[in-house]
């Protein structure tokens, strides 16, 4: 038996995707090294504003795909589920801080 991959909204940007987690990961290894290193706060804060727009961005694309792909994409029968999974992601990404 085969096994069968499920397409995924991101997968013809996966690509991309990963190349920018790969980049906000040696931003999180730069933000350890200023600290590693008694960086000024101000400093510090301001890189980890610059990763959490990057992740920002990307959660945007990702929420995109999905809507695109996954909901109106998708089978009918599953829209209004997927629907309520997408405005849930996006409640839960919206309450951080």
């Amino acid at each position: 038996m085969a096994a069968t991959t499920e397409t995924r909204g991101y997968t013809a940007t996966k690509d991309d995707l990963l190349t920018r987690l790969r980049r906000i990961e040696g931003q999180v290894g730069g933000i350890q090294r200023m600290v590693e290193d008694d960086r000024y706060c101000i400093d510090v804060l301001t890189q980890i504003g610059a990763v959490q727009a990057a992740l920002d961005k990307v959660a945007l694309g990702l929420l995109d795909d999905h809507a695109r792909h996954c909901v109106l994409g998708g089978p009918a029968t599953k829209q209004d589920e997927r629907t309520e999974e997408l405005m849930s992601a996006v409640g839960r990404l919206m309450r951080r801080g």
